[in-house]
């Protein structure tokens, strides 16, 4: 059987800078997702789209143990190297797996219960895979289950994070959507453009998979383009905002607006607008 295949120090330094803001991103979420899940006997794990680990959480007591399995930082865990495991069928199915003990293909990794769940790009790639192993010989399907949640969430999190991070200068819209699988937020631009898409979003919407997107109006891409359309839609939308900041103080809002109060009223009346 051949050993378990690892990269030198190099090859992580480069893969760790290729994830760039990611890595500090997920650190802490790394830090809190072992404090839940550490005692049990359980290692935190962060690789690569390649599945390589990159990050790691390890107790004292079983770090030495998750080692000699392989969960080590630069140790390659994609299918195509270990057959059927958690990190690698993850990656390639793009999605949350468990693969508990005995499912391994690998004899040598038939010990442990490994629970991942996929991290994707602001561009709906996938970037990375969050994995939870577990050394304990007692551990059941319904812990499983339950670390399977904390890792999805978490995963969700970190994917999230970095999409706001990305698109810091836009509008962040929570899609309404009921998947809760993956995290739905799109980012609209100053002029009611959509310019970014989490994966689940895109796919929610109907949006391309991967890459940049088309643009599209926000208002139409959520279904909310009956009404006032052009100029008129956007003198609405001001003299809204305009009432809004008053506290519907017609003459507070006329004198934000540098109009007439007069003419407030009558923008208001044919735009249907009431007081």
């Amino acid at each position: 059987m051949a050993p378990q295949a690892c990269l030198p120090g190099q090859d992580i330094a480069e893969r760790r800078d290729a994830l760039g803001r990611v890595m500090d991103i997920a650190a802490p979420k790394l830090d809190r997702l072992f404090e839940l899940v550490g005692s049990s006997g359980c290692g935190v794990v962060l690789t690569d789209c390649d599945g390589v680990v990159v990050d790691h959480r390890f107790s004292d007591a079983d770090q030495t143990v998750f080692e000699g399995w392989g969960l080590g930082l630069g140790a390659v865990w994609s299918e195509a190297t270990e057959g059927t495991n958690g990190i690698g069928t993850c990656i390639t199915e793009e999605r949350a797996v468990t693969i508990h003990r005995n499912e391994h293909f690998m004899a040598r990794n038939t010990a442990m219960s490994c629970i991942d769940a996929p991290i994707f790009g602001s561009d709906g790639q996938l970037i990375a895979a969050l994995d939870v192993s577990s050394a304990r010989a007692d551990q059941t399907q319904a812990i499983n289950g339950m670390i399977a949640e904390m890792v999805s969430q978490i995963a969700r999190t970190v994917e999230a994070d970095n999409f706001r991070a990305t698109y810091a200068q836009a509008r962040i819209v929570v899609a309404d959507h009921v998947d809760a699988s993956s995290s739905m937020l799109l980012a609209v631009d100053a002029d009611d453009v959509v310019v970014g898409a989490t994966r689940g979003a895109r796919k929610a919407y109907g949006l391309e998979a991967q890459g940049a997107l088309s643009p599209r109006a926000a208002s139409d891409l959520f279904g909310r383009g009956d009404g006032p359309v052009g100029f008129e839609k956007a003198e609405r939308a001001a003299v809204v905002r305009a009432l809004v900041r008053a506290n519907n103080n017609v003459s507070v809002a006329a004198r934000d607006l540098a109009v007439s109060r007069a003419t407030l009223y009558r923008r208001m009346k044919r735009l249907g607008l009431s007081e």
